[in-house]
């Protein structure tokens, strides 16, 4: 159990809102024009981003925020059309065309493309007679051809070349995603890097080459699959069918239909990338630490060349009204829910600010109508809204569980009752303002992190919204009234919504896409192509990594005997973060959890939960309580301006919180309920039995109290727990503008503590099995798909090892250009998602562990779990691979900068493992002498010959226990071996 940011509190009852907020207060908003090194340029008067947006003359966006925190650069490349603009006839073609964006073009990726392009074209040909042969015989033979030529042409290709320049740049999260409106390319890169990243990425998206087709394809079957697995998916799904008739986004899905998936067509592919990548339509969108002037200027010679032309407009009739709800029933083994959709306007309509302002009236995880009528007072199990914006019109989603006994109807009928709260006026309108005052302190705390200012004005490009319009959006909303949002409710919230009812039980509708016959193919790990060999022989400036002094960065001060304050202080923004952190958690007491869980339920003896939720909304102001495994944190966060109130707050619920055994007991019901939700969750169960394998009965997820310990529990001995915290030793966190004496002089005010704090708690420890024989773990559960794990205890954790760990992690299983992703996925096209990781402890005396996985169709688990006890016994080696991963670690390290209260967590952390300075410099400097032989050793000591255990969630229908004999002894398990209850 966590306290989460929906169950935020606070304490001393002012009038709600009574101070008058200064945060953010300026008005702001008028376009500005200026120009710089022959560069014109907009920009937005009062822009805390200080967004600069150039156009090109073909047309290119570029939209900038500088930020020189960190030098590092979050980079996205948008492109407006997704599944939304697919043609019916061949749906995913958005989708499959993002994956191919990874391939290369006719510069890299190939070793000589005259050649391989003959092959290409003779794929493309077999392909279209594919698509348009109905007997199913001769389609076999045919893809029999397609997988034969497909070996001869992978001999010219070098796979993940891409990945493999983007990682010896240093970038960091290389991905991209497709939606509805846009397909984004993603990348987070050192600040010496943009030169080769836009030589990169201009070459890329310059004329990309479909290569690797059929098993990239196979890639986007094995995500099919885990979508038709995936409950929420099909709610979603539902939910934009109903409410979407007339367009695309109800009419077809983004990873696309079945049928289409398995007859698609490459030149209808380069159709739509002729169609909608063209300058006009992207944007190229940069945060972070760089020269504008000389990064526009390096955009113009590498995307100037490209020709713009019309983009065709996606064309579709206006929804109608509906007449009545629409009510749908999907079924599925994960737990029974309830979901409401209403259509609503554009992202970019008049009524933009009122959407968001009436979502947050219904859930803002604090003080809305849901979290204080509905999951406050437990009248469901869960309940919540959520708004998804959209270019051609937005969703309101209201979300709900039921509780033990209590139907979806009713849960639907409480979720709409709140709705109706806000059309009849039933909310102080002062609520509208700690929402707006809630929404600067977000802003300012988004501007922190390069992605989220990167994808603030992505989301602007994508469902074009005036960049003006997103800089005034708090201002705009401050002016809404109370009349206003009830008459916005009452014109869009009507009777025409859709409500999808997700009902425990078999989905006979599921089909899932077979598996094709595929030769792996060859990688081709030790080649390179001329353009990529230019990029790593390329002089990047070099960086200067900076390591933390935990003497000098951190301002020590001893509070008293086993209190002691850690501080940094904040130079950017007025924010402030306040930890307490101890040093124990569930392990300590399996009531913990559940003195935590009560907290958020509880008054004072002056203030309901209600009350005190209300409070802390108005300071903007988060209060969450964590237990860990074993450590546990108290935090506060918000402006630095609500400080005093919001420590006088909190630290006054923690010495008077007032027992409440009937709301216990409702958490009680609710937590037996949870309990047996969780047990339908493929994700909890996946996780259970990783730990079941990994430690035995006696293990970290199973160390619960059971349902009937649950059931006598007293609320006088949780809260007890809760008043007795500030009694142990505890490290106080502080990251904000205060100084050390101002801060001291409010926590002696505020913070209650005995002369002699108490012992700390002893813990649990666990011990992971001996893996003396290989045993298979099992649990059945209807799904398409197969999950796979391994797992084994890898002896104590030694600092000295930690740079042949990270070199090992970074080589072997770390990311798309590792030997795992390379062989299981690109190779041999047996999964989706595959990984190996050696993982370290987050204390001196717990051991290592290593686990891989493999997400895989059923019917090629044989060949998955083939193919990783290969790897697993004998790793491939490449020169250049290793040096591409040395390369990533250090520049890594070089562009990396720990700042704020992380500085703190990383000494805590280091404290923990017995280490006394940052470990990241015995890292770095030992990459200068580590060598392949070196990751080799590690692999033959830790891998090599070694028994694994393995555990496999899958269907009984489609995985036998004679076919998992064949790799060790087969325990199957029950739901209450691997959790507990």
């Amino acid at each position: 159990m966590i306290f989460n940011v929906k169950q935020n509190m606070t304490i001393r009852f002012f009038a709600f809102l009574l101070f008058v907020p200064t945060l953010l207060s300026a008005q702001k908003g008028t376009v500005k024009q200026d120009s710089s090194h022959g560069y014109s340029y907009s920009y937005v008067e009062g822009d805390p981003l200080k967004a600069r947006i150039y156009k090109l003359k073909n047309g290119l966006t570029i939209m900038m925020s500088i930020n020189r925190n960190t030098p590092r650069v979050y980079t996205c490349i948008a492109v407006k059309a997704g599944s939304a603009n697919d043609p019916k006839t061949n749906t995913g073609l958005a989708h499959y065309l993002e994956h191919m964006l990874f391939k290369g073009t006719e510069s890299f990726g190939s070793l000589n493309y005259e050649k391989e392009g003959r092959f290409l074209a003779e794929i493309d040909t077999l392909y279209e007679k594919y698509n348009s042969t109905e007997d199913e015989a001769k389609r076999k033979r045919i893809y029999k051809d397609i997988d034969s030529i497909s070996q001869v042409a992978a001999k010219f290709a070098i796979a993940n070349e891409y990945d493999k320049m983007m990682q010896h740049i240093g970038a960091k999260g290389t991905n991209a995603f497709t939606s509805f409106d846009e397909t984004v390319y993603i990348n987070d890169i050192p600040s010496n890097s943009v030169t080769d990243w836009v030589s990169i990425e201009g070459e890329r998206f310059r004329n990309p080459v479909l290569r690797l087709f059929h098993t990239e394809l196979e890639a986007v079957y094995e995500e099919k699959n885990i979508s038709l697995d995936s409950d929420d998916n099909k709610v979603y799904d539902g939910i934009f069918s109903a409410l979407f008739t007339r367009h695309t986004y109800g009419l077809q899905t983004t990873i696309g239909s079945v049928e289409h998936l398995k007859n698609p067509s490459l030149p209808k592919i380069r159709e739509f990338y002729e169609n909608y990548y063209v300058p006009g339509n992207m944007a190229i969108i940069m945060a972070g630490n760089f020269d504008c002037e000389e990064t526009v200027a390096l955009i113009e010679k590498a995307f100037g060349g490209f020709e713009d032309k019309p983009v065709k407009q996606l064309d579709f009739s206006a929804e109608k009204k509906m007449d009545q709800p629409v009510v749908k029933n999907v079924f599925g083994p994960e737990a029974p829910s309830v979901t409401i959709g209403f259509r609503l306007p554009s992202a970019s309509s008049k009524e933009a600010e009122l959407m968001k302002i009436t979502d947050l009236l219904l859930t803002n995880s604090t003080a809305g109508l849901f979290d204080l009528n509905l999951v406050k007072k437990q009248q469901v199990l869960e309940a919540y809204t959520s708004l998804f914006p959209l270019k051609d019109y937005s969703v309101l989603f209201m979300a709900g569980s039921p509780k033990t006994g209590q139907s979806l109807e009713k849960v639907k009928d409480l979720m709409l009752a709140q709705l109706d709260s806000v059309k009849q006026g039933k909310f102080d309108e002062r609520l509208l303002r700690a929402i707006v005052f809630n929404q600067r302190v977000d802003d300012i705390g988004g501007m922190e992190s390069n992605s989220g200012r990167a994808f603030k004005m992505m989301n602007t490009f994508v469902n074009e919204i005036k960049w003006s319009d997103e800089v005034k959006q708090a201002d705009e909303m401050e002016r809404i009234s109370k009349d206003d949002v009830i008459r916005f409710a009452n014109k869009f919230f009507l009777n025409d919504y859709a409500v999808v009812f997700k009902r425990q039980g078999v989905d006979s509708s599921v089909v899932k896409i077979d598996k094709p016959q595929i030769t792996a193919v060859e990688v081709n790990r030790e080649k390179t192509s001329r353009f990529a060999k230019d990029i790593f022989d390329n002089e990047r400036k070099p960086l200067k990594p900076q390591f933390i002094d935990y003497g000098k960065d951190i301002l020590h001060t001893e509070i008293k005997p086993g209190i002691s304050l850690l501080q940094v202080r904040n130079k950017e923004n007025k924010l402030f973060r306040l930890y307490y952190v101890f040093e124990f958690g569930r392990f300590s007491s399996q009531k913990l959890p559940e003195a935590i869980n009560l907290l958020q339920f509880l008054g004072t003896d002056k203030l309901t939960a209600e009350k005190l939720s209300r409070e802390f909304y108005s300071l903007a102001c988060k209060f969450n309580v964590y237990a860990g495994n074993d450590q546990m944190y108290v935090s506060l966060s918000g402006p630095e301006e609500s400080f005093e109130r919001a420590l006088a707050a909190f630290e006054n619920l923690l010495v008077n919180a007032v027992p409440d055994q009937q709301a216990l007991n409702d958490m009680i019901a609710n937590t037996l309920q949870e309990r047996e939700d969780t047990k339908s969750n493929k994700y909890a169960i996946r996780s259970a039995l990783g730990a079941y394998a990994g430690y035995g009965k006696k293990n970290p997820s199973s160390w619960v109290l059971s349902n009937k310990s649950l059931k006598k529990l007293k609320a006088e001995e949780l809260t007890g727990m809760i008043l007795q915290l500030t009694s142990f030793p505890h490290t106080i966190v502080y990251y904000g503008t205060k100084d050390s004496i101002q801060l001291v002089s409010s926590l002696n005010k505020y913070h209650k503590t005995p002369a002699t704090v108490l012992p700390a708690p002893e813990s649990v420890k666990f011990i992971p099995v001996e893996n003396k024989e290989k045993t298979v773990y099992f649990i059945n559960y209807d799904m398409v798909q197969a999950e796979i794990g391994w797992t084994r205890n890898a002896g104590e954790y030694s600092p000295a090892r930690q740079p042949e760990i990270s070199m090992f992690n970074e080589y072997f299983g770390g990311g798309m250009s590792s030997v795992v992703f390379q062989t299981i996925r690109e190779s041999k096209a047996l999964a989706y998602s595959s990984y190996a990781y050696f993982s370290t402890p987050s204390q001196k005396d717990m051991p290592n562990m290593i686990g891989a996985y493999v997400g895989t169709q059923s019917d090629k688990l044989d060949s998955a779990i083939y193919a990783m006890n290969a790897l697993l016994t004998s790793m491939p080696q490449s020169e250049l691979l290793f040096s591409a991963s040395k390369a990533s670690i250090k520049s890594g390290i070089e562009a990396e900068r720990i700042q704020k209260q992380a500085i703190v967590f990383s000494y805590l952390g280091m404290k923990r493992l017995g280490i006394d300075h940052d470990l990241r410099k015995d890292v770095y400097e030992r990459m200068s002498t580590i060598n392949l032989q070196d990751i080799q050793l590690f692999h033959d000591q830790y891998f090599k010959n070694q028994n694994f255990n393995l555990f496999i969630l899958g269907s009984e229908k489609r995985i036998s226990k004679k076919q998992l004999k064949k790799y060790g002894k087969v325990k199957s398990l029950t739901l209450k071996d691997i959790f507990g209850y």
